[in-house]
């Protein structure tokens, strides 16, 4: 079961499901067979909330982000967006009730809202169990989806960043760890500080991936630094191992830079799913629809999916 349909009031759950289900004038043109674009080939993807092909957007970070800046992004593009991330705990630093607007937005869209990775300062608290609890708690009220649990600054032992899991999860909340080889990650390193610090093997990511699948977290972000950010050549071979061993609908790949997820787009197909920048939506989507492209993937990316499979 998705993000969205397990945190989501009953009420909320109800009205997204009638949205995404029934064909209205938002419809997109494409879907529009009638009147709209719809003799024109392109991918269809699932309907949300979604398991594969799942697009989440950073939402304040780089730039400031408020109700009207966000009801433009969706209700234009809201049929794409499947989740909003709040990087780096931007979300810390709005007045509540702005903050409950973004979210309620989101929501009113079909998007599930995650914290992003500010889980890495409350552990660094003087009483970190009562920090976490009293953050889970914060997080829930405000109505935050998801707990992205990022240690990509912190040396935390695998038993605790399942406890810390299974804690988001007893909430009632989405529990998202974030999973990458290069420590130090996650701050706009640069990139001869991080290689300075050297990288994990593959194995420890694959490992702790396996064991938040046991638990039944539903999706993990692989994070990009060291893997296709600030590195002088992409680690496609750890992507390659990853993938091996863990269900592409269990990961998210961080992929803020258009070269990267036309590269995830064009190796593992319109199902990968993909963090971009909110302004990043437009270019992603017309990719996974197969509408444009780059050189090596303009007219290139397809599926086949007669109807009723």
């Amino acid at each position: 079961m998705s993000f969205l349909r397990q945190t989501l009031r009953p009420a909320a759950i109800a009205q997204s499901a009638t949205r995404l289900a029934k064909p209205s004038a938002s419809s997109t043109l494409p879907q529009d067979k009638s009147n709209g674009f719809g003799f024109i080939r392109h991918n269809a993807l699932p309907p949300k909330p979604r398991q594969t092909s799942v697009t989440e957007i950073r939402g304040p970070y780089y730039s400031a982000m408020g109700p009207g800046y966000l009801s433009d992004v969706l209700s234009t593009m809201g049929e794409h967006v499947d989740g909003l991330k709040f990087a780096g705990g931007s979300f810390s630093l709005f007045p509540e009730s702005e903050l409950r607007k973004l979210i309620d937005l989101a929501h009113d869209h079909g998007v599930y809202v995650s914290t992003g990775g500010w889980m890495e300062h409350v552990l660094t608290q003087s009483d970190a169990a009562e920090a976490v609890d009293k953050y889970l708690a914060k997080c829930k009220d405000v109505g935050f989806d998801v707990i992205e649990i990022s240690t990509g600054f912190l040396s935390l032992p695998p038993d605790d960043w399942v406890r810390l899991a299974e804690r988001v999860q007893k909430v009632g909340l989405k529990p998202k760890p974030e999973l990458g080889i290069q420590f130090g990650a996650g701050g706009d390193t640069e990139a001869a500080d991080l290689e300075s610090m050297g990288t994990s093997d593959p194995s420890r990511v694959i490992n702790m991936a396996k064991r938040f699948v046991d638990m039944g977290v539903e999706r993990m972000m692989i994070e990009s630094e060291g893997i296709t950010e600030n590195v002088k050549s992409w680690r496609t071979d750890v992507i390659q191992a990853i993938l091996r061993e863990i269900p592409l609908e269990k990961v998210m790949f961080e992929a803020a830079d258009p070269k990267v997820f036309n590269w995830y787009i064009r190796e593992f197909g319109v199902d990968v799913n993909l963090f971009v920048d909110h302004s990043q939506i437009v270019q992603l989507s017309c990719l996974r629809r197969g509408i444009w492209g780059m050189a090596d993937t303009f007219g290139k990316i397809t599926t086949y999916r007669p109807e009723g499979n």
